[in-house]
């Protein structure tokens, strides 16, 4: 296992087509994170808005909007495509979240790279 790797979950702590939330404590610093996932594909963002810097979700692992096909900002509704996060609807337009690396590992989903 590659050290620099931080362990969030095991891969079915995701349900298909949800998402969950992630604080972690790494270096002495609060990251709040969340990861979506697609069948066998996860995709892993900073939880912060592009427009204000808020949070996204409304309540825990509430990322996505009603139909499960966007990642949706609970303070003004900006919608994010769930496979590169950027902006397709809301006042931050065309900008995007930060993603950050995730990878499978044992049947475990690891963060990498923070």
């Amino acid at each position: 296992m590659n050290s620099d790797a931080v362990f969030l979950c095991d891969l079915d702590a995701i349900p298909n087509h949800q998402a969950k939330s992630f604080t972690l404590e790494i270096n002495q610093q609060s990251i709040s994170l969340f990861v979506v996932r697609r069948d066998d594909k996860f995709f892993a963002y900073k939880n912060s808005c592009p427009h204000t810097g808020v949070e996204l979700n409304w309540q825990a692992d509430q990322f996505l909007d009603l139909s499960n096909e966007y990642i949706q900002c609970a303070v003004h509704g900006a919608r994010f495509r769930i496979e590169d996060g950027r902006c397709v609807w809301g006042p931050c337009l065309n900008q995007s979240l930060k993603s950050l690396s995730v990878k499978i590992e044992n049947q475990r989903l690891m963060l990498f790279g923070t």
